[in-house]
């Protein structure tokens, strides 16, 4: 068999080609691992639990299981339950994401500041950030509990209260509970980002402004505040998104009760899920929330990237 000047000539420019392909995938051959471990943990639970929000999923009914198509969003758009649910939601995100950024940012003001014995109250300050957020709603329902707990007769003696009794049982007030709970427990969280974003700023900027007579408030607006932003901005952004899909206090303090006042989204479809065992409908309800709090996520980036440019 006799080679020719042209197929010479082909496989000369075929060694290089391949040589380019080689270089080119090795950097995704060493993510690779990475990559299918988080398409076989995230990506294929989230495309299941999507196609269940098209099909009839309950787990008593053996007959369950053919698809559907939208009627789970039909029932869900008569939902009264769901939307009493999503205004609590707001209510329960708003309150909480507010009260923990001031009572976090005070903190971080406050151990920004050298004083002896900083790390200890420093741990102390982070301490509720570790307790599981189950225990933390046992403890925070026992301590509303008039029995065993001191907080009604502290609101009695205050005269915040007719008499000692649980406001986790008092429509008006049991929302009140868990977002306490979770302003508590949150805390850490701002104060810990915050405080490093604080640490960051270069201490000059402070002393310049001091010897040309600046104020404490005037510091702050001026140079904290500006320098804070960008943390405010993703810290603000991460905890609301994580606070909106938080059920665990509700869910130990109230399970959504009573009658359904202290109801998130997040609580009701842990309802559907897994007391009603309607996999299907809750799967539609998850599939609106995370629909709600991508567009969220979207507008606050690009209201972030505008005042960025302006």
């Amino acid at each position: 068999m006799t080679i020719s000047a042209d197929m010479i000539d082909e496989r000369r420019d075929r060694k290089p080609w391949l040589k380019r392909l080689a270089d080119g995938s090795t950097p995704y051959l060493y993510s690779a691992p990475s990559l299918i471990l988080i398409a076989g943990v995230m990506l294929v639970p989230l495309v299941i639990g999507i196609s269940y929000a098209f099909r009839d999923i309950v787990l008593l009914n053996p007959f369950s299981g053919g698809f559907i198509g939208l009627d789970h969003f039909r029932t869900l758009s008569k939902d009264a339950s769901f939307y009493g649910a999503l205004k609590n939601t707001l209510w329960w995100t708003g309150a909480s994401v507010l009260l923990q950024f001031i009572f976090g940012l005070i903190l971080a003001l406050l151990l920004d500041k050298p004083f002896h014995g900083r790390g200890v109250v420093q741990a102390l300050v982070f301490l509720p950030w570790a307790v599981p957020s189950f225990l933390a709603g046992l403890n925070w329902a026992w301590l509303f509990n008039p029995v065993i707990g001191p907080i009604p007769h502290w609101l009695y003696a205050m005269g915040l209260m007719n008499e000692p009794g649980n406001i986790l049982s008092d429509p008006h007030y049991a929302m009140w509970g868990p977002i306490i709970a979770n302003v508590w427990w949150g805390i850490p969280f701002f104060a810990i980002t915050l405080l490093a974003a604080l640490q960051a700023i270069p201490r000059d900027l402070y002393e310049a402004a001091s010897i040309d007579g600046a104020g404490w408030f005037q510091r702050f607006r001026s140079i904290t505040l500006p320098f804070l932003a960008p943390t405010i901005a993703i810290t603000v952004l991460l905890r609301t998104v994580w606070v909106s899909n938080f059920a665990d206090l509700i869910v130990v303090m109230t399970s959504g009760g009573p009658a359904d006042r202290t109801q998130i989204v997040a609580s009701y479809i842990f309802t559907q899920a897994f007391r009603a065992l309607d996999f299907g409908y809750a799967s539609a309800i998850a599939l609106v929330l995370l629909v709600l709090l991508l567009a969220y996520s979207m507008l606050i980036i690009l209201l972030r990237q505008m005042l960025l440019k302006d």
